[in-house]
């Protein structure tokens, strides 16, 4: 059957370029325009080509950091499994070090015709990377979904864990244990995340401690790498400015923060009280077992899957963030303040 142009552009509302461009998978067409064209399509009886056939197929995109941090195969898993269980198809393209890029992930994806696209920890997190990227994306008609990391200039659904209130629960239970001399490990200043856990832990240190937010700023927040060697290093600069805890900004960390303790002749926790956070799998069976702020990932891993498949239906979700409450989980990595330990400052 032929394509009549005009017949498409009547049923849809819009002009026949628009219907033209939305056909042969041009840019520059909403997503809401496009929907309409297609569901014109459908209504007046048209096959739609090829090219558009192929994204309602089922293949989704899923786009993390390296796998080395358990937390990330976690999430992957969470999103692969919500995903097949709708009949989507999950296709997991990570970023290694020297190897693609988020930008080319993204085109092969593209390339692939894939229904949308999940964000994991992506450039949508860091304060310094031009968004433009994802409006493009968005020009191109592919849905998508940022986890963790707000922008306001990306017009997407986000999914966020509470970073602050994760702050909030480890300084409390830091502060009714004793410890006064409280440190914050984080990664560099430039990501959201890392700016939410900033302001979250320099509120609760001061409601807990009464600490001015200058001394804290100044002297309890290191940041370095998020990683082991990168926990270990910011907690050795923590540990010399009399620091009796530390609070860090992924498990990894922690337990780089736990070698730095037992490097120094201290044991945990009785010399050196350690929190970590996103409650990585097998975390609990670590040396001692960790104290940690438990990262909702089912159910940001769920929403994500939820709210991309909402998107590729035709009822996009607003510009908005949607934010779960993490979980303090008390094990053996944290203790009373130890009575020989510097009083705060």
């Amino acid at each position: 059957m032929t394509i009549r142009l005009a017949d498409i552009a009547a049923q849809a509302g819009v002009s026949e370029a628009t219907v033209s461009r939305v056909l042969n998978g041009k840019p520059s067409v909403a997503a809401g325009t496009r929907q309409s064209v297609l569901a014109a399509l459908d209504v007046l009886g048209y096959e739609r080509p090829v090219r558009l056939r192929q994204r309602s197929e089922g293949l989704v995109g899923l786009i993390t950091p390296e796998l080395d941090n358990p937390i990330f195969p976690a999430l992957a898993q969470v999103i692969g499994q919500a995903l097949t269980r709708q009949g989507y198809t999950p296709i997991l393209a990570t970023q290694t070090p020297g190897g693609s890029t988020e930008d080319e992930l993204t085109e092969m994806l593209v390339d692939r015709a894939v229904a949308g696209i999940i964000y994991v920890s992506g450039l949508h997190a860091d304060t310094t990377a031009d968004t433009r990227r994802y409006a493009e994306l968005r020009a191109q008609g592919v849905p998508f979904v940022l986890v963790d990391g707000f922008s306001a200039k990306v017009q997407a659904p986000f999914i966020s864990p509470d970073d602050r209130a994760a702050m909030t629960l480890a300084v409390a239970h830091l502060a009714s244990l004793g410890h006064t001399r409280i440190g914050l490990a984080v990664g560099p200043r430039r990501f959201v995340p890392v700016q939410r856990k900033i302001e979250g832990f320099v509120r609760a240190v001061q409601d807990q401690l009464g600490l001015s937010p200058d001394l804290v700023e100044s002297t309890l927040i290191q940041h370095s790498l998020y990683s082991l060697e990168g926990g270990q290093a910011a907690a050795v600069a923590l540990i010399e400015r009399d620091c009796t805890a530390v609070v860090c900004a992924s498990d990894m960390m922690a337990l780089g923060a736990i070698r730095a303790a037992r490097q120094r002749g201290m044991e945990v926790p009785r010399d050196f009280s350690v929190v970590g956070f996103d409650d990585s799998p097998l975390i609990a069976f670590t040396d001692p077992p960790l104290t940690t702020i438990r990262k909702p990932v089912p159910a940001m891993g769920q929403a994500a899957v939820r709210t991309l498949l909402e998107e590729v239906g035709g009822t996009p979700a607003p510009h908005s963030e949607f934010v779960f409450m993490p979980e303090l989980v008390v094990r053996g990595s944290t203790a009373s303040r130890p009575r020989a330990r510097h009083p705060a400052a």
